[in-house]
C-alpha cells in the first residue's frame, strides 16, 4: 500500500508550499502527523468540486489541512463548518485556513464532536458534504449523525478505513481501530441509506452518497 501510494502521489501531486507549510506548523506545534496524504487531500478537493457542494462539515479539523483541501473544492462560494475537541487544534486551523484565504468561510465547534452533532441536529442544520477523520471509535455514531443532517444527494467520505492495510492483511500489525474500521465498513457497504465504495487512496476512503 505504501508503494502504491508514493507512486501516486510522486506522479499525481505538484509542490503545494501552502500545504507543506501548514505540515510544518502541525509539527511545530507538537500535534500529530495524522493529516490526510496529499492525494487524499486532492480527492477531498476533486470531490467538493465534481458534486458541487457548498455547506460543508467536517468532523476533526487537526491543523487544517483537510478543511483547506475542502474549501478549495468549493472556492470562494462555500462555507465549512469544522468539529475539534482540542481548541488549540481549532486555533491552528483557523490560523491556516486564513493563510489560504478561506478565514471568512469558517467555522469551528470546540469540544466533543457528539454534543456539537447533538447542537447542530436541533438546530435543523443542513450541509451537502461531510467528512469523517476523527476518533475511530466513533465513526459509526457520527455516520448516523451525519445522515440525519444530510440533504438527499449528499457526500459523506470517511477517512483512515483501512487502517494502515491491516484490515485486509494479517499480516500487518493491527491497530487500535482495526476491528472498529472492520465493523464501520461493513456498516456503511450495507447501509439503507447509502450507496458506498471504498476507495483505497491513502489510508483508505469511503465515498458514499446518502440516496433517501
Amino acid at each position: 500500500m505504501k508503494k502504491m501510494n508514493h507512486y501516486i502521489d510522486s506522479v499525481f501531486n505538484n509542490q503545494d508550499e501552502l500545504l507543506e507549510e501548514v505540515i510544518s506548523s502541525i509539527k511545530q506545534n507538537g500535534m500529530p502527523s495524522i493529516s490526510v496524504s496529499r492525494s487524499s487531500g486532492k480527492l477531498l478537493t476533486m470531490l467538493v468540486s465534481i458534486s458541487g457542494a457548498k455547506n460543508v462539515l467536517e468532523i476533526g479539523a487537526l491543523g487544517g489541512l483537510s478543511g483547506i483541501c475542502l474549501a478549495r473544492g468549493f472556492g470562494k462560494d462555500g462555507t465549512l463548518t469544522s468539529l475539534e475537541l482540542e481548541g488549540k487544534y481549532a486555533e491552528l486551523a483557523q490560523s491556516n485556513l486564513s493563510k489560504a484565504g478561506f478565514g471568512n468561510q469558517v467555522s469551528y465547534l470546540t469540544g466533543p464532536a457528539l454534543n456539537s452533532l447533538d447542537r447542530l441536529v436541533a438546530e435543523k442544520k443542513q450541509f451537502d458534504f461531510f467528512f469523517i477523520d476523527a476518533d475511530k471509535e466513533n465513526y459509526e455514531n457520527y455516520l448516523e449523525f451525519c445522515i440525519k443532517l444530510a440533504e438527499p444527494g449528499a457526500l459523506i467520505i470517511a477517512d483512515n478505513v483501512l487502517a494502515g492495510g491491516s484490515v485486509v492483511d494479517h499480516e500487518t500489525k493491527p491497530k487500535r481501530y482495526t476491528e472498529f474500521m472492520k465493523q464501520f465498513n461493513e456498516t456503511v457497504a450495507n447501509h439503507p441509506q447509502l450507496e458506498s465504495l471504498l476507495i483505497p487512496i491513502g489510508d483508505g476512503m469511503n465515498v458514499s452518497i446518502v440516496t433517501k
